[in-house]
């Protein structure tokens, strides 16, 4: 294995273009590369043996956890049944059917059709167009200016980045592009006035969204997207009342709102959908990694029922809808769908990431919540997140050029478990399979904070 292990790290470097990595660290062999092998439950192994907790569930998105053989059998019955056919001009197959039926019973109230793609980017690009497809049919076609929010992640492509909030992701691609506007992140920790109750922030960030709109235009502006919570900027749960506060806003002047759902979907805030947890009552919902737990890709748009007839209307005045992917409800992917949804019923994984969430973040402040370089340690369900500071009293944040979170993820990885150092911060994430136990939550936070111990007497 050693022998085929160093050629395949030799390919890996001469050939593999990596997503998200430095590239020429990566070439050079000046960075670490690992190859994984298999998975079972939260667990992982590479090819040398070593077995790690995952506690980011791949990118959030293993939530059965690892070495379901129900998804695989399921894929694989489709594959030989019938492995492909489009979905474009009315063609379904069984699979993508009763998926769409299985979505809609569980999407929040007020939600009609799914429409499929392959990565939640695709998903956002299929809004976008959407919305403009939306009131281009209303006859506003001056209405489409699309306001996201700073910190906020909705994709990697040209309008998608445009949409996401992260400079990492604009740098040198000449984004992010108009039509997209960016506004407050609901980030409490790091409010500029820290006299400010969350209740007074959360005002403070639905005044500056309107602000934003009269300013640009109420005519003009055309929806408002947001995840449930704010995921890879830094996995921060909305202050009290954020979101009541900003659907007022949304309401007043007539701007659709979009739930970008690919990391709450399914199950990962104790409930099935964020937008249940937080009382949002979204146009369109955004959805892809826990679909299908990252068996197979797969993503959707649930359009809501009132977008649903303008949509309608637009068709029979415009004809037919020219918008389409290749893959759209691919039928192996939708088959993986099927299987995992069937499986968080079985398991009680909703249940689950609500109780075990609930016990891993109160563990995770009590091991953390005191030490002098922790600023905050927040959270939701099984969504998780350690905030590191120089200057706990004076909120101090570190140089970014010491990679404290970095640092921490890297002496994490050798003790065995895998978070992730989340950008724009130093920032320790956890996402873990909902499958998760208790006493999975305690090895997790007992690495953590043995990590943090070693980061810290070495710096």
């Amino acid at each position: 294995m050693l022998d085929q292990s160093n050629e395949l790290n030799a390919w890996d470097r001469d050939h593999f273009f990596h997503p998200s990595s430095h590239m020429g660290t990566h070439a050079r062999g000046e960075s670490p590369n690992r190859i994984m092998a298999g998975g079972e439950g939260v667990y992982v192994t590479d090819r040398q043996g070593k077995r790690s907790l995952d506690a980011f569930a791949g990118l959030y998105c293993v939530n059965v956890g690892y070495g379901r053989t129900e998804i695989a059998e399921a894929i694989a019955r489709q594959a030989h049944e019938l492995a492909y056919y489009h979905a474009y001009v009315g063609h379904g197959t069984e699979a993508s059917i009763r998926l769409a039926k299985m979505i809609i019973d569980r999407a929040p109230e007020g939600m009609s059709r799914v429409y499929f793609g392959l990565s939640g980017s695709d998903a956002n690009e299929t809004n976008i167009k959407l919305i403009w497809y939306y009131n281009n049919v209303l006859g506003r076609p001056e209405k489409k200016k699309i306001i996201s929010r700073w910190r906020g992640y909705h994709g990697s492509g040209v309008m998608t980045g445009s949409l996401t909030g992260l400079a990492l992701f604009h740098n040198a691609f000449d984004l992010p592009r108009a039509p997209v506007l960016h506004t407050e992140a609901p980030y409490y920790f790091r409010r500029a006035d820290r006299s400010m109750s969350e209740e007074q922030f959360a005002q403070h960030c639905a005044d500056k969204l309107e602000e934003m709109i009269l300013a640009e235009g109420p005519e003009t502006v055309a929806a408002f997207i947001g995840e449930p919570i704010l995921g890879t900027g830094g996995i921060v749960p909305p202050p009290a009342g954020y979101w009541e506060k900003i659907q007022a806003v949304l309401k007043k002047y007539d701007v659709l709102l979009v739930a970008d759902e690919v990391v709450t979907g399914f199950g990962r805030l104790g409930t099935m959908f964020g937008s249940d947890h937080y009382g949002m009552k979204p146009d369109l919902i955004t959805i892809a990694k826990g679909l299908t737990s990252a068996y197979a890709p797969l993503s959707g748009v649930i359009v809501g029922e009132d977008m649903w007839k303008v949509l309608v209307d637009g068709s029979d005045k415009l004809g037919s809808l020219g918008h389409g992917w290749t893959y759209s409800a691919h039928p192996i992917c939708a088959a993986a769908g099927i299987a995992n949804l069937e499986l968080i019923d079985t398991l009680g994984l909703v249940d689950n990431a609500g109780a075990t969430g609930g016990y891993f973040l109160s563990e995770l402040r009590a091991a953390l919540g005191d030490h002098a370089h922790v600023g905050e340690v927040r959270g939701e369900g099984l969504l998780a997140a350690v905030e590191f500071v120089e200057d706990k009293d004076d909120r101090k944040f570190f140089e970014a050029s010491k990679k404290i979170g970095p640092q921490v993820a890297a002496a994490l990885a050798e003790r065995g478990v895998i978070g992730r150092a989340m950008p724009e911060g130093d920032i320790l994430g956890f996402a873990p399979p909902l499958c998760l136990t208790k006493a999975e939550a305690d090895t997790v936070v007992a690495a953590t904070a043995d990590a943090v111990k070693a980061v810290f007497a070495g710096n």
